[in-house]
């Protein structure tokens, strides 16, 4: 076996220039000078990576998210997702509800640094019972990474999550997971993705297999072959992994004569018919970058660290009701995307996830809270690892930092410095499913009020009332994007609040917020088959029983203004 085939711990870092780490907080704190703001703001902006993973549910979402914490160092060991009889769980969910079903019900932030990158992960809900969650979180994102499974390519959940990205621009990476089973053939899945999502495809790694096993992957960028080595600890640690050249004697003697020749003419056909490599296109949308891999074994996992941290773009260029907001403009800004309770269910605490825009941001800063005009506090800074937190003096573009906030702070607020601009709003889409809630102690009414007010501000669901002018009915009606949506409020009613309750159907389901005269509003809410609703801030509601009479009203009411959003 040749020398330079074997290529392991320090020696395999410096192959790659890159030794991991992981810090969180960056303890700066003092006043800079304008220049020295200057140089440190664009230093921060060129190392920040912000990028959410989209997926079907089951792709390996969330155990891609956990490996991608243990190569970055943020964890030495990696949380099974699968096994009930797991000491541990994945790291990104916290919840006790994730962690009984297995399943991502919440954004979550992860933060850690690899290789000089200062990365923020939002790991969203695979589930599209929680697409609004998901899209939410898309806002703050400067990228994407569309996990795929080997054998199913696309998927329904993944074309409605990448459509989104599409109308955004959002760059979007490919992760083809669960390549340590058998699979579609690489070239026609890369061409049933092309087809489905009309966008182009360009492999940065390819897979490797000896006797139908996936033992490694080719990086096209670097043209080095890795094979890693399967360890006994199902994937918790990092895989064991031999670097070397596609054209080195041994590796055929490694791989095989059979699996050589075909990998090499692989490699030269994409090199000959593949789309080329743009990077202009890749930030436009136009071109996926793909990666192969396996999440649950680790192989690929770093390989594919390693490329998207270098190919992923910057903080982007934010628009505003003032024009564009450059990440490397020195005055702050921000928005709110996400809103947790109980995140320390000990203290009942409130975190605002804010995602920086521009400029630097000081621990207790005051700063303006562009919607109701007041200078605010922003105190206690943190940063995260899913529910784990540091406290933080300071944050830059891309950044996503958690504000302690009691009540104050709305999902989509926008933060400023100075100045009055606003970034455009976070959408918050109709409820598709309706019930009444029924409280199985009345003396706990006031704890019901307290949790539906704190889930409607979190955006986890959506409170409407019969009157408008109380905002706490004898029954409360809530509606969700899904019904899954319906057992976690549920659960965080009982054991976050204490109020135990039960929900009454609604068989209705066509909601439209509607504007107009307020006799006429109620005089189209009497027809048959309709309901008049108001939400948290009064705005009217009606909720239709069936398609058939809300096209009905559409078309014949011109009285009043339907919206299929509020208002």
């Amino acid at each position: 076996m040749s020398e330079g085939l074997i290529l392991r711990g320090r020696a395999l870092a410096a192959l790659y220039g890159r030794i991991p780490s992981y810090h969180v907080s960056l303890n700066l704190g003092s006043p800079l000078s304008p220049l020295d703001l200057e140089s440190r703001l664009q230093a921060a902006v060129h190392t920040r990576r912000t990028f959410a993973i989209i997926s079907h549910p089951d792709a390996g979402k969330t155990t891609l998210t956990e490996k991608l914490l243990l190569y970055g160092g943020a964890i030495h060991l990696a949380g099974s997702v699968k096994s009930r009889r797991a000491a541990r769980h994945a790291t990104s969910d916290w919840m006790k509800l994730e962690q009984e079903r297995g399943i991502s019900v919440t954004s979550s932030v992860m933060q850690f640094q690899y290789d000089g990158f200062n990365i923020n992960l939002l790991d969203t809900p695979g589930h599209e019972d929680f697409s609004e969650d998901t899209y939410r979180t898309l806002v703050a994102a400067d990228s994407a990474v569309m996990l795929l499974d080997n054998r199913k390519g696309v998927e329904d959940r993944t074309r409605q999550l990448f459509s989104v990205c599409k109308r955004r621009r959002i760059p979007i990476f490919t992760f083809v997971n669960k390549c340590d089973r058998v699979g579609e053939d690489p070239l026609k899945l890369l061409s049933d993705v092309e087809a489905d999502l009309d966008i182009a495809c360009h492999p940065i790694t390819w897979p490797i297999h000896k006797d139908n096993a996936f033992v490694g992957v080719y990086d096209r960028r670097r043209q080095l072959v890795s094979l890693f080595e399967r360890a006994d600890d199902h994937g918790a640690s990092r895989a064991a992994v031999q670097v070397s050249s596609l054209h080195d004697p041994a590796l055929a003697d490694l791989i095989g004569s059979e699996s050589h020749h075909r990998l090499i003419q692989d490699i030269s056909l994409l090199d000959e018919a593949g789309h080329p490599f743009d990077e202009e296109k890749v930030t436009s949308g136009e071109l996926s970058p793909v990666f192969f891999g396996s999440a649950l074994t680790n192989f690929g996992v770093e390989p594919f660290l390693r490329e998207f941290l270098e190919l992923a773009p910057e903080p982007a260029p934010r628009e505003s009701s003032l024009g564009v907001v450059q990440p490397n403009d020195e005055q702050f800004t921000g928005f709110v995307f996400k809103i947790q309770a109980n995140m320390d269910a000990r203290h009942r605490d409130r975190v605002a996830f804010v995602r920086i825009c521009s400029g630097r941001f000081e621990a207790g800063m005051q700063v303006k809270h562009v919607r109701t005009g007041k200078s605010i506090r922003l105190a206690s800074p943190q940063q995260f690892l899913a529910r784990e937190r540091t406290a933080v003096e300071e944050a830059w573009p891309g950044d996503v930092i958690g504000v302690m906030d009691r009540g104050t702070l709305r999902i989509g607020d926008t933060l400023s410095e100075a100045s009055d601009l606003e970034f455009s709003g976070i959408p918050r889409f109709a409820p598709e499913h309706f019930a009444r809630v029924v409280i199985g102690d009345p003396m706990k009414r006031k704890q019901l009020d307290s949790g539906l007010r704190q889930l409607t501000e979190e955006g986890a669901a959506q409170v409407f009332f019969t009157s408008g002018t109380e905002t706490s009915g004898p029954t409360p009606i809530v509606g969700a994007v899904g019904m899954l949506q319906f057992d976690v409020m549920l659960h965080r009613l009982e054991h976050e609040y204490g109020a135990m309750c039960r929900l009454e159907r609604i068989t209705a389901r066509y909601p439209r917020w509607v504007t107009g005269p307020v006799a006429e509003i109620e005089r189209i809410a009497r027809d048959r088959g309709r309901m008049l609703l108001y939400d948290a801030k009064g705005n009217p509601l009606i909720l239709f029983e069936d398609s058939w009479g809300l096209r009905w009203a559409l078309e014949r009411e011109t009285s009043v203004t339907f919206h299929e959003v509020a208002p």
